[in-house]
């Protein structure tokens, strides 16, 4: 699950907006969108995806975003919880299961932790999940193969 994290975001009427663009896409593809990222820059050229998260089926994304852990997110950006503890209280969930996930978030540096004291704080960089599905470059099993571009 590759990832990569640079800096920028949409511009919004009073602030940047930080999107986390998730793509549903082959190694071959995420290593093709990075040279021509790199490209882009080489040249001065600004680039769209600042923010990225490769994941390689679409078992991985449904796992990864699935609707508790949405939840979970929405909870994070929006009420700012100050401990796992409390953001757990806010999703009414169990405090093991929610320091897993959280955990497993932050593999993927889609969640970020702060320390405070004893307690850690999750935090989320963006605001918005824009998610990257080709439907025409999956296998029955529905991993993504290669594009044929």
């Amino acid at each position: 699950m590759p990832f990569e994290k640079r800096g920028g975001g949409q511009e919004s009427k009073d602030k940047t907006v930080k999107t986390l663009n998730v793509y549903v896409e082959s190694t071959e593809d995420f290593h093709e969108r990075g040279l021509e990222n790199l490209k882009k820059i080489e040249k001065g050229e600004p680039i769209e995806d600042k923010f990225t998260l490769s994941l390689s089926n679409l078992k991985e994304l449904d796992r990864v975003f699935s609707e508790k852990n949405i939840q979970l997110l929405q909870v994070i950006a929006k009420q700012e919880p100050e401990s796992i503890r409390e953001a757990a209280r806010l999703v009414e969930r169990d405090v093991k299961e929610v320091h897993r996930n959280l955990k497993e978030l932050e593999q993927l540096k889609v969640v970020e932790f702060e320390s405070h004291g004893r307690s850690k704080k999750p935090v989320v960089w963006y605001d918005r999940i824009d998610v990257h599905v080709d439907l025409l470059d999956f296998d029955s099993e529905g991993r993504a193969e290669p594009s044929a571009v």
